[in-house]
């Protein structure tokens, strides 16, 4: 039998500052922009953005909207809010992942934000050929339930509308699987997902990125932004590590190993 080690959700205290902290993380955003365009710049392809559980398209503007200024064409789901795998849902991310993909002439990238995140790596399975690389942001790929976190109790209550035995992307079942360059970017300060549960095993063109923040501050995490920005700049098919631009490197610990999760 399979040993599971049991990571609980983070503190009270980081659940109960996520609004505060995600605040100030949007100040920082507004006072960064200038530094933030001139982040690398890649080829202006097209980026699908998921957001997050509960969350819809309106919470991903600032990522898009920062996306766009780079020169990338940018898309948002266009699903509404994101109450987890619904026929609709599984359906229709399917069919814009084609779309975008048909209409461009190449595969696309997907940012996944949390829960999009987990579809994101799904889609990374599903249609490896359509995919040119995943970003995600605080998404939670090991744990006891789909989401192992204060947002567990309210995925339930949708459970009704979910598609029967839909299986979300499990960090063991896709080991070395996704064939795809993918970055998973999570913060320590996360206070509605364990940060543990957002590491994916090492493989090649596989990374974990921490910065500093909330989990309800990554959308606009200047930090985050950056190592979004600098993973999409990388040419179709080319993948190198991410490194911390100089001047900031002490936002950019050096990530915990992927047995951290274990």
């Amino acid at each position: 039998m399979k040993h599971v080690t049991r990571i609980g959700a983070p503190s009270r205290a980081l659940l109960l500052t996520e609004p505060t902290r995600a605040s100030l993380e949007f100040a920082t955003f507004v006072a960064a922009a200038p530094l933030l365009r001139r982040a690398p710049r890649g080829d202006g392809h097209t980026v699908l953005v998921l957001p997050g559980f509960l969350a819809d398209d309106r919470s991903t503007l600032v990522l898009r909207t920062y996306l766009g200024t780079l020169g990338y064409h940018t898309y948002g789901w266009g699903l509404g809010r994101n109450v987890g795998p619904t026929a609709e849902i599984l359906d229709g991310m399917t069919t814009r992942v084609e779309r975008l993909a048909e209409s461009s002439g190449s595969p696309v990238s997907i940012v996944g934000w949390s829960l999009g995140g987990m579809f994101a790596r799904g889609l990374g399975h599903q249609h490896p050929e359509l995919i040119r690389r995943i970003v995600t942001l605080g998404s939670p790929f090991r744990g006891d339930s789909p989401i192992s976190s204060h947002a567990a109790r309210s995925f339930e209550r949708f459970a009704h509308l979910h598609v029967p035995h839909a299986e979300l992307p499990d960090v063991d079942a896709d080991r070395g699987q996704l064939s795809m360059p993918v970055t998973a970017v999570y913060t320590k300060g996360d206070g509605v997902v364990a940060w543990q549960t957002c590491l994916q095993p090492d493989g090649v063109h596989r990374e974990n990125v921490e910065v500093p923040g909330s989990h309800c501050g990554l959308g606009h995490n200047p930090a985050a932004l950056w190592v979004v920005a600098d993973r999409l700049a990388q040419s179709a098919g080319g993948w190198a590590p991410f490194v911390a631009p100089a001047v900031a490197r002490h936002l950019y610990p050096a990530p915990a190993p992927a047995s951290a999760a274990a």
